[in-house]
């Protein structure tokens, strides 16, 4: 009898080597939903033949966590403390982490959690190599550092495979679908826009999964993929970018073309760093804040002078309501109203409610029931 793994092995195969078309669409369809109840059922299995383990316990703190992620031995202890402080243990040799190593980053009035983790090998999303415990700090993490050097870089799709297949979805929106469950009645498929799937192209994916009753609705443009993603329910999305350690040890030549190669292969260009002399760390930090979509709030008690010294920090998309979640846990609770001078209103000291979006700079004025 097939493995699980060998069982995905020879669907993957069978989707790799059947022509897409109108026809075959269903078909394939089904056949992926079907390898990622496969892959979900064997870190589940992974799970508990392991007893479950002690794990990895990380108290998410500060304005944003970012993880570092990358092969053993890429330089991620040492840039770690580059970056924080932390004395996270650093030598030529792999598996030098053997747990979760947390530190701090003060960078433009922000606090921000770095994480340094044990290093991703191939089969982690299926638990090998204590694959989930590491894969579980990842889940939770703002911002993901995809962390190689320039004697692996070109393994780098490597880590991204290992975070697909543990559900996580870097530099990706969620698609905007909706299914709901139901005890009769079929399918009900409605659609806002052009989707690019059909009842034909959905009913397959859902039959995979046991759901015969439901209604779905699609917003947008999604793939199979995407559909798939939204019947598992259990996928995550973070941003995420690139850095390549140890460019001290290569010529520029070498530099220049690894530099070219992860551009051309991911899109976006990679920050070229030495954690060991601090070349560019300085950039990455700046790169870590800008990522994390931070925006500096003013606040203005009332009655009083606004605090223009220290704003408060926090993440877009920023909202009344969530500068008052971070304040304190009664003011939503206490809500009257509040008030805006900035870019994100019509005009200055605009009342506003709770739903109202932030922008940077912005100077802002609470008032709760007494």
């Amino acid at each position: 009898m097939a493995s699980i793994e060998e069982e995905i092995r020879d669907l993957e195969e069978e989707i790799r080597t059947t022509k897409y078309n109108k026809a075959t669409s269903g078909h394939i369809g089904r056949l992926k939903a079907k390898v990622a109840r496969l892959k979900d059922e064997a870190v589940m299995r992974a799970m508990a033949s392991s007893g479950g383990g002690e794990g990895y316990s990380v108290k998410k703190s500060g304005d944003g966590t970012v993880v570092l992620v990358g092969f053993p031995s890429v330089g991620k202890s040492t840039l770690l403390n580059c970056l924080t402080g932390s004395e996270s243990e650093a030598a030529a040799y792999a598996f030098t982490t053997t747990t979760v190593v947390p530190g701090s980053m003060e960078h433009k009035g922000a606090n921000i959690q770095i994480l340094d983790i044990p290093g991703l090998i191939a089969g982690a999303a299926m638990g090998k190599g204590r694959g989930k415990e590491v894969i579980a700090v990842v889940r939770g993490a703002d911002l993901i550092l995809l962390l190689g050097d320039v004697y692996n870089e070109k393994h780098i799709d490597v880590l991204i495979r290992e975070l697909y297949d543990a559900g996580i979805r870097i530099n990706k929106q969620k698609p905007d679908i909706t299914i709901k469950k139901k005890s009769s009645g079929g399918i009900r498929f409605n659609t806002v826009g052009n989707p690019g799937l059909d009842m034909e192209d959905i009913r397959p994916m859902l039959a995979e999964n046991k759901i015969v009753n439901a209604d779905v609705l699609v917003r947008g443009r999604v793939t199979q993929d995407d559909f798939i993603d939204a019947i598992m329910g259990n996928r995550v999305y973070i941003p995420a970018f690139f850095a390549v350690n140890k460019v001290d040890l290569v010529d520029k030549d070498t530099r220049a073309d690894i530099e070219k190669d992860v551009t051309t292969r991911f899109g976006r260009p990679p920050i070229m760093l030495s954690a060991a002399s601090g070349y560019n760390v300085e950039l990455l930090k700046d790169e870590i804040y800008d990522h994390l979509g931070f925006i500096r709030i003013y606040m203005k008690p009332v009655g009083d002078k606004a605090d223009l010294d220290e704003p408060l920090i926090i993440r877009k998309p920023a909202t009344v309501e969530s500068v008052c979640n971070k304040l304190h846990r009664d003011f939503v609770e206490k809500f009257r109203y509040a008030k805006v001078w900035g870019r994100s209103v019509k005009h200055d000291a605009q009342r506003v409610g709770l739903p109202h979006e932030l922008d940077d700079s912005d100077i802002l004025t609470i008032v709760t029931k007494a």
